[in-house]
């Protein structure tokens, strides 16, 4: 392979992945993080790994940018916290049951849609009734991707894909409700 063609086709790849989502998913989920603002609700982003950095991400765009509350879960002494006294695959279930109300909305990243930690967490935020948006990749057929109110999937299996594009559609979001003056 030509080193360059490597660069070439991963853009190509990241270009229609991106443009392979639907726009009124899109805009079903800022209707959704609307709605949460306007019950004076928080969102709360929850990923593993590069999934963390994001859900980081995006909770400080949220806060700051578009000016609706929202908090992660990225916290080393919550994480291990909660992670020795429950385990690791019921942090984020128990972290869910710890901060969340019941004018909130949960966001969920896992590029594989089948991390233990986040598909329990998924149950609780169902057990809980609060709406739920998820992000997922690999297997079209994944657990998380059948679980949330709204469901992203990216047709992939890279990591960096998944996790690009989710990102990027997740910033799209918040970038309209910016432009929105919400």
């Amino acid at each position: 392979m030509d080193k360059l063609n490597f660069f070439y086709t991963f853009y190509d790849e990241i270009n229609h992945k991106a443009k392979s989502v639907s726009p009124d998913l899109l805009l079903e989920t800022a209707k959704l993080i609307k709605d949460v603002k306007r019950n004076s609700g928080k969102i709360i982003v929850i990923g593993n790994g590069g999934s963390a950095a994001i859900a980081s991400h995006l909770s400080i765009d949220l806060t700051k940018a578009a000016n609706i509350r929202a908090i992660n879960f990225n916290e080393a002494s919550l994480l291990t916290c909660f992670s020795n006294d429950y385990g690791y695959e019921s942090w984020v279930e128990m972290a869910l049951e710890s901060y969340a109300d019941s004018s909130d909305m949960v966001i969920l990243i896992s590029s594989s849609g089948s991390s233990k930690n986040i598909i329990n967490g998924a149950n609780k935020a169902l057990s809980m009734k609060l709406p739920l948006i998820t992000f997922s990749g690999f297997s079209s057929d994944n657990l998380l991707r059948k679980l949330g109110d709204i469901n992203f999937w990216v047709d992939s299996s890279t990591y960096n894909i998944i996790e690009s594009i989710h990102q990027m559609w997740m910033l799209s979001v918040i970038d309209y409700l910016i432009q929105e003056n919400l």
